[in-house]
């Protein structure tokens, strides 16, 4: 008997990630523009923008990097810093809790080098105020003692390009937001882009896989490269324990069914939150704290990880008054749309 259990298949390819998921992942991430599959568009722009500052001699323009979870803008800063041949520097906004925080991490740098600043929406409006002439001017603003007898200190800093990531582009200040020199949002894959992924990340896992099983795995993965290479992983792991360790598509059907992850990916939580709209509030429009709290989830993990997903498939929409479920959402469910419903009732 296998050691998996149903319920916890969800969490294994969506929550649980182990030390070893992270180290696999680092093995997975490209390292040059040439080997970062997808984004075709800010492949191109990037690889003229940073062979002109390289000829240069000169940093890259800051960059800012938007689009929802998952799709690779923390491995394009990795391979901004390779193509550039300096070194990468990484935190997070909410990790920078005090302006001495930042300048530590600024005063540490030297030239050319990449600091990339994760979720850079969260950072605090103080530090903002910090990091602007950081950034125009490669200078620091300290304030040295307080009150009458305090003064201003200005420290000269290395040339350094800030890459910043964020989920939410319209929570960004306008000030911070106009300071990069260059903003480049991703977009999903496509089921072919995903498909070469699955493909690339296999030969280095070296897990045998056809063309079949890695196209069943990319149209499960949501356009989500991190998504699927997760997948990836859970089905090699299913071959394994069930099969003669062979990836098909017959078998990553059946171990991804395993794992409750439908035909066109999704998993246990976005068919719960379909459920809810449609069957606990009646297909009525429900308000994002009021639908969190009925499937148990924080509304900001339903409104960056689960409901870009669900809209882009046109399983759910924003209206004024809330969150609600689409015909098309009905017929996924196998329910018929309540003016269907309606229809009926009226002969």
């Amino acid at each position: 008997m296998s050691d998996f259990e149903p319920r916890d298949a969800e969490r294994l390819v969506a929550a649980s990630y182990t030390p070893d998921d992270i180290e696999i992942d680092r093995t997975l991430r490209p390292k040059r523009l040439a080997d970062y599959l997808g984004q075709q568009r800010v492949k191109d722009n990037l690889s003229v923008l940073i062979e002109a500052a390289a000829g240069r001699n000169e940093p890259l323009d800051h960059v800012l990097l938007s689009g929802p979870p998952g799709l690779g803008k923390t491995t394009l800063a990795g391979v901004i810093a390779n193509e550039l041949g300096v070194r990468l520097r990484t935190t997070s906004g909410p990790a920078i809790e005090r302006a001495g925080d930042l300048a530590a991490i600024l005063t540490n740098l030297e030239e050319r080098d990449v600091l990339f600043i994760d979720e850079i929406h969260r950072l605090n409006r103080q530090i903002e105020e910090v990091l602007y002439p950081a950034m125009e001017d490669f200078s620091l603003d300290i304030v040295i003692g307080k009150g009458p007898a305090a003064r201003s200190l200005r420290l000269e800093l290395p040339r350094f390009t800030l890459v910043g990531a964020t989920t939410r582009t319209g929570l960004l200040t306008g000030p911070l937001r106009d300071r990069f020199g260059m903003a480049f949002r991703l977009d999903y894959y496509t089921p072919e882009e995903q498909a070469a992924i699955v493909r690339r990340s296999a030969a280095i896992l070296e897990v045998p896989i056809d063309a079949d099983g890695a196209g069943e795995i990319s149209r499960r993965s949501r356009g989500t490269p991190r998504l699927a290479n997760r997948l990836l992983k859970r089905v090699r792991d299913y071959a394994q324990v069930r099969h003669a360790g062979r990836i098909t598509e017959d078998i990553a059907a059946e171990a991804l069914a395993f794992f409750e992850v439908d035909h066109i990916g999704l998993d246990r939580m976005d068919l719960a939150v379909l459920d809810a709209l449609v069957n606990r509030f009646s297909g009525r429009p429900v308000g994002l704290s009021t639908l969190a709290t009925a499937v148990s989830e924080e509304p900001d993990t339903l409104e960056d990880v689960y409901e870009p997903y669900l809209l882009q498939l046109g399983l759910l929409m924003r209206t004024p008054k809330g969150r609600q479920a689409t015909p098309r959402a009905y017929e996924h469910l196998g329910l018929k749309p309540p003016v269907e419903e309606r229809q009926e009732g009226l002969f």
